[in-house]
């Protein structure tokens, strides 16, 4: 099953963050599209996870294709995201990261932190290799 809906916009002078959201299987993907920085930017991931965490969805894809820039704060944020998920009793995994990103999560040694996909069927595979969309 799968659907689609657009969570919000965060918009702070330069900065902006969309988040759309859709369910595969029962995974929530929340697609990433602009900057994830301090400010209007952080406080909207921090606020759509908690959100689904809060409804019971544990399974959680974070795709960041469309993400332009990460500050660290926005690091921050995925990492908190990363904990309070696993804490809960669930899983967020991150999808097809940016060179720019990837390269700032090695650097910070980040990259053995989180569980990283290259494409959304193998995320979504990693929850249940009944995961088709």
């Amino acid at each position: 099953m799968k659907s689609s809906k657009t969570l919000g916009t965060a918009n702070h002078a330069m900065t902006q963050l969309v988040i759309n959201e859709r369910l595969c299987d029962g995974v929530v993907v929340l697609d990433l599209d602009g900057r994830i920085v301090i400010g209007d930017g952080s406080r909207l991931l921090h606020t759509e996870v908690a959100r689904l965490l809060e409804n019971g969805q544990m399974h959680i894809i974070l795709d960041l294709q469309a993400v332009t820039h990460v500050d660290s704060s926005g690091i921050g944020e995925l990492v908190s995201r990363h904990t309070t998920t696993r804490n809960a009793g669930g899983r967020l995994v991150l999808n097809r990261l940016p060179r720019k990103v990837y390269d700032l999560l090695r650097v910070t040694r980040l990259v053995d932190v989180f569980e990283i996909y290259d494409n959304e069927q193998a995320a979504l595979s990693s929850f249940s290799d009944q995961s088709l969309c």
